[in-house]
C-alpha cells in the first residue's frame, strides 16, 4: 500500500517535470514518453517571457517575510503558554486553536477593506501580514506541544546561573526546540508557497500584476499558454514552482519527523 501510494504521489510531479523539457509535439502525441533531448530553452521561455521570475522574487520576499514573522511571534508565544502560568493562559490558549477552526473564506470581505483601509491592499507587506496571522494558530498549538516536552532542569539551570529570561527564550530554549521548529517551518512554508486565494482577494488592482505571487502567475499562464499552446512553457512553470519547496523538504524530511515525533517520545 505504501509503494502504491508512493507511485501514485511521485508520477504525475516526475511527469510533469519530464513534459518540461519536451516540445509541445512531443507533449500532445507521446505525453508518457522520455523527452528527446533536455530542451532548456522552455525553462528560459516560462521564466522570462512569462514572467515565472518576477512572479518567484514576489513569493520569495512575501513567504520569507511571513515565515520569519510567523515563527518568531508563534514561537515566542507558544513558549509562554507552554512554560509560565498566569491568569488566562489557557483562554489564551484556546484562542489560538480555535483560530485554527475559522474557514478563511468567511473573512474574504472585511479582510479585504481592513487591509484596504490599513494602505496595504496590493502590497507584499499586507500578504506578509495576513499570511503570518492565518498561520499563527497552527504554530502556537504545534510549539505549545513541543516546548511542554523540553527538560525543565535546563532551564532551571540556566536561572540559577544568571540567565534572564530573554537569554533562556533565545540561547537555551530555541536550541533546544530546533526539530519542532523546522517540522512547523516547513509546514508553514508549503501552505505560504501554495496560497492562491489570499492573493487573489488582496492582490488587485492597477499595477498589482507586477506584484502577483507564483499561483496568481501560474494561473496567468496556464490561461495564456493554454490559448497559445505553449505547453511545453506551462509546464516548465509548474515544475519551477513545485521544485524548491520538493527539494527543501527532501533536505529537511528527517528534521521533519523527529520534530513530529519528538513530543510523543520520552
Amino acid at each position: 500500500m505504501l509503494v502504491g501510494w508512493a507511485v501514485l504521489t511521485t508520477f504525475p510531479l516526475l511527469w510533469a517535470v519530464l513534459s518540461a523539457f519536451k516540445d509541445d509535439n512531443e507533449i500532445l502525441t507521446s505525453a508518457w514518453s522520455l523527452p528527446s533531448k533536455l530542451r532548456w530553452e522552455n525553462w528560459g521561455r516560462a521564466w522570462t517571457e512569462a514572467n515565472i521570475g518576477r512572479y518567484f522574487l514576489n513569493t520569495a520576499i512575501v513567504v520569507a517575510g511571513a515565515l520569519v514573522l510567523t515563527m518568531l511571534l508563534g514561537a515566542m508565544a507558544a513558549y509562554v503558554l507552554a512554560r509560565y502560568t498566569f491568569r488566562g493562559s489557557r483562554l489564551v490558549y484556546f484562542l489560538f486553536v480555535g483560530g485554527m477552526m475559522f474557514p478563511v473564506f468567511l473573512s474574504l470581505v472585511p479582510l479585504f477593506f481592513v487591509v484596504k483601509n490599513l494602505g496595504l491592499l496590493s502590497t507584499h507587506l499586507g500578504l506578509i501580514l495576513v499570511y503570518t496571522a492565518y498561520s499563527l494558530p497552527f504554530t502556537v498549538f504545534f510549539l505549545t506541544a513541543f516546548f511542554r516536552t523540553l527538560p525543565t532542569e535546563v532551564a532551571e539551570a540556566a536561572m540559577v546561573d544568571g540567565c534572564s529570561h530573554w537569554g533562556l527564550f533565545f540561547r537555551i530554549m530555541l536550541p533546544m526546540a530546533r526539530p519542532g521548529l523546522i517540522s512547523v517551518g516547513i509546514f508553514n512554508l508549503l501552505a505560504h508557497w501554495n496560497q492562491y486565494v489570499l492573493p487573489i482577494v488582496l492582490m488587485q488592482g492597477e499595477g498589482a500584476e507586477r506584484r502577483w505571487v507564483l499561483t496568481q502567475g501560474l494561473t496567468a499562464l496556464t490561461i495564456n499558454q493554454g490559448y497559445a499552446g505553449d505547453y511545453s512553457a506551462l509546464f516548465a512553470g509548474m515544475a519551477i514552482a513545485m521544485l524548491p519547496v520538493l527539494i527543501l523538504y527532501l533536505v529537511f524530511q528527517r528534521q521533519v519527523q523527529s520534530g513530529l515525533t519528538a513530543g510523543h517520545l520520552k
